[in-house]
């Protein structure tokens, strides 16, 4: 080889007549600071020495990073063996499951109509507001049937946890279809005067634009593709829309208490002789405190998940 040092241009060449035969094709690769040559045994066994000659060449220096003496070779070979047939022994034991091309497909799809349907709710809310100048109060009245349909979709998540087609835990999984539901049908659904509260508009768009992120997510997930951006959006942006999500529902909880208390709405009377009534807008107070406690909840069990996936990996020691 021809290089450039201290002395000048020069020509570098030096031969080896090693021990045993070898692979005739060396495997030359270049980099700015050397030139690495990896030169192949044709009988992978233990070698004495390096070269026929006895005495090591002066120009030879072993590089005891890469070292590795008789015992240390033949623990390492022992180990990969053992992790290959222990790895054997795992896929054997697990049954392989007929169904999952199916399943795959139905959370593809579930992922997608979700997707979907949280698009168009935020399409529609910033076309109305931003472009058209609407106002906030018919939100509701033009978004209300399609936040029905994807929320009651949303149950079929706890469905999926339950029976172990994902592994999102069943408890966060509750909380928060729970919650959501809760508002939506419950407050929202039998109160006319809460539909117009401009409140609704901010509930619905946090909720939209946090599901923009997260289903996508799942559903490349499901054909093994990770887009680093989304998955970044997927573990950050709920940092901020969450507890915002979570405080637009206390608000509307909060300014739902007055009505239900003055019409009696789903009250409960109970027949004894002191004629209590349990009053509904008690036990939404009582909800609040709920709330609060599954926002908690969940802010731990997503602040976990984003130190999985977004966290320093740890580097295993060779």
């Amino acid at each position: 080889a021809q290089g450039h040092g201290a002395k000048g241009d020069n020509i570098y060449e030096f031969q080896i007549e090693f021990l045993e035969p070898v692979e005739p094709k060396p495997v030359c690769r270049v980099t700015q600071r050397q030139l690495n040559i990896t030169v192949q045994k044709k009988e992978s066994n233990w070698w004495e020495r390096l070269t026929k000659q006895e005495k090591r060449p002066l120009f030879l220096a072993p590089d005891f990073d890469r070292w590795l003496d008789e015992s240390d070779a033949e623990m390492e070979l022992k180990e990969k063996e053992e992790e290959k047939i222990n790895k054997m022994k795992i896929e054997s034991r697990v049954p392989k499951d007929p169904f999952k091309h199916l399943k795959k497909g139905y959370l593809i799809m579930y992922n997608l109509v979700q997707f979907l349907g949280f698009s168009w709710i935020f399409v529609n809310m910033t076309v109305r507001l931003f472009i058209l100048g609407k106002s906030f109060y018919d939100t509701f009245h033009t978004t209300g049937d399609m936040m029905y349909f994807c929320q009651t979709l949303a149950l079929m998540e706890i469905m999926n946890s339950l029976i172990g087609l994902v592994r999102s835990p069943l408890r966060t999984t509750v909380v928060q279809i729970f919650g959501r539901n809760f508002v939506l049908f419950v407050v929202l659904g039998s109160l006319e005067e809460m539909q117009s509260k401009p409140v609704v508009f901010f509930m619905f768009y946090f909720w939209s634009i946090i599901e923009l992120f997260r289903y996508p997510y799942y559903m490349l997930s499901c054909i093994g593709i990770e887009w680093k951006p989304l998955t970044w959006l997927r573990y950050t942006a709920w940092i901020p829309l969450y507890p915002l999500g979570g405080l637009a529902e206390a608000v509307c909880i909060v300014q739902s208490i007055p009505i239900f208390s003055e019409t009696g709405k789903f009250s409960l009377g109970l027949p004894n002789p002191l004629n209590v009534t349990i009053q509904f807008s008690f036990l939404l107070q009582i909800y609040l405190v709920a709330l609060s406690l599954g926002v908690y909840i969940n802010f731990c069990h997503l602040y976990k998940q984003r130190k999985q996936h977004l966290g320093p990996k740890k580097r295993k020691m060779k």
